[in-house]
Parts: structure tokens; sequence; C-alpha cells
């Protein structure tokens, strides 16, 4: 699999071909690696790209043209090769995939998505654009799901660290089922001034999903109470997850324009919550962005 890198004085980022999945986020000052390695006894990936659905859908499948495309969790971009399109001058990259005859198999709609990734001092900025290259109206989610290092290092734990988000307002979140639905809504994560403890049941019913835009910045947290890396974002939506019960030594901080279907759902692809529509000829631009905190 073909890799990619952007460097600084700072940081060195390595990028897969495979899913223009970022795999590593290198300080070169302290030899720290921030982003999860991909291993499998806990979890194969570190940065997947969430594309055309963000979460699980309503039996494996959703409605679209008059018929049923099955499709499972978080889409099939993430395991799909991209061509590198542009690399101008070692500061940013930019991926691209297009739909074709797999992806027509998989997803009735035609699409260009590019991934572009620029390094600014200790912030990776992360931007997709998806361009609707069909006749019709498009409809798609998308999201982010990168992995941390947390803790840091063994002779640390994860329930000795910590979340700071940009708010001291306690937060509401939703729960998912066995089947990876929405189930459980209006759940109340208590905030001490922005800063909240990482349980170690905190994940037994994977993820915690936050929607209504609460939150702008997440921090995760040393014992010592010093931030170390920090996830920005403007999305209505944002997940924080970690195995359960395997004491993988990650989580995700994971910025969406998109959500796993309720359990009641039945609808049209259009039709989902979150669902983003697109005209022929239109652009969806979003972005977000990867601090080291030094």
């Amino acid at each position: 699999m073909q890799k990619f890198y952007l460097e600084n004085m700072y940081l060195k980022i390595t990028i897969n071909q495979r899913g223009a999945e970022v795999s590593n986020i290198l300080s070169k000052e302290n030899g720290q690696e921030y982003l999860w390695n991909a291993d499998e006894k806990f979890w194969k990936r570190s940065s997947p790209v969430l594309f055309p659905i963000v979460g699980s859908l309503k039996d494996s499948k959703f409605k679209a043209e008059g018929e049923d495309w099955p499709m499972s969790q978080h889409g099939f971009a993430r395991d799909m090769d991209f061509k590198m399109t542009k690399q101008p001058d070692g500061k940013f990259i930019i991926f691209t995939l297009e739909s074709n005859e797999d992806t027509l198999k998989l997803y009735p709609y035609k699409f260009k998505l590019e991934i572009e990734y620029r390094l600014d001092g200790y912030r990776l900025g992360v931007k997709w654009r998806v361009t609707n290259t069909d006749d019709k109206d498009i409809h798609f989610q998308i999201g982010g799901h990168p992995a941390f290092m947390c803790p840091l290092n063994s002779k640390t734990k994860q329930n000795e660290y910590f979340f700071n988000f940009d708010t001291d307002k306690d937060l509401t979140y939703s729960l998912l089922n066995s089947n990876g639905l929405v189930e459980s809504e209006g759940n109340i994560l208590k905030n001490d001034g922005g800063l909240v403890e990482i349980d170690e049941h905190m994940f037994d019913k994977d993820a915690l999903i936050f929607e209504g835009s609460q939150v702008n910045k997440v921090t995760l947290v040393k014992p010592d109470k010093m931030a170390y890396l920090s996830v920005s974002f403007d999305a209505p939506l944002f997940g924080l997850w970690s195995p359960a019960g395997k004491g993988a030594p990650f989580i995700c901080i994971e910025p969406w324009y998109g959500r796993a279907d309720k359990e009641s759902f039945s609808g049209d692809i259009s039709e989902r919550e979150y669902d983003n529509k697109l005209a022929v000829g239109e652009t969806f631009e979003a972005s977000y962005s990867i601090e080291v905190e030094m």
C-alpha cells in the first residue's frame, strides 16, 4: 500500500492511499506518536473517513431510487484506494475518490470526494469536499473517526485522563443498541467546568453521540491536567468512542455530518436525519483540525 507524507519541523504525518487515511501523527520534538497504530488486537484502523454514511443503517441497508441498497457501517470510502491528485509544495496534499462501476453497485449516485490534509505548525487541517457529478440530486453523510493514544505511555492509565470541552455546561448524548442504532437519547454527561474524567465504563454501550452543536473543541488532558491534543470542528454532532471492555489504549474524537439510524427509522435515504443533499454540480465542504498541544 502506497504511503504519502507531510512534514515540518514539528510533526511528521503519514497518509495511506487506502481510504486516504492518516496513519501516523509523530512529534519530531519528543518522538511521541499521537495516533493509534491500527493494531488489530483492538481496532484495525487509525483515522478512517466515513462516507457515504456515518454509523449503521436500519437492517444494514438504505432505500434510494426505489430500491434497497445493502451497506455496512460507515460506508465504503475507508476501504477504497484514493488517487493522490495534488501535493504542490509539501505543505498540503489532496486525495480524490470518484464514483465508478464498483461504487455504483453499492450507492446509486455519482460523486467526487476530495480530502485535503494541510500541515501548519502543530496543527493538521482536514478538509472534505463532495461534488455532485450526477444528473440528479445526491444524498450522503460524511465524518471523521481519528483515534488518539490515551494513555500516552505505560506509566499511566486511561481512567486517569480527562476530556476538556469548550463549554462549562453539562452535555447530552445518545447511546446505541447492539445493532448500532440510536436507542437511548437525553443522557447527561456531567461537566465540571469543562473537565470530564474518562471513566473505564464510559464506552460500555459503544459510542457517545453528542448532537445539536453543543461543542466545537474537544481536548485530551493528561493526569497532571496538562492538555496534549485537541480536535476542533464546526460539525452538528460528534462522537466519542473506545472499544468497550478491551482496555484499548486510544480514544476516538469524531466530527460527523451524519449519524446512525434510529431503531424506528424506515424511510428513504433522503429522509435520514442529518442527510446532506446536493443538487447537480453543487459542492459540499467541511473541515476539522487536529492540534498537538505543546
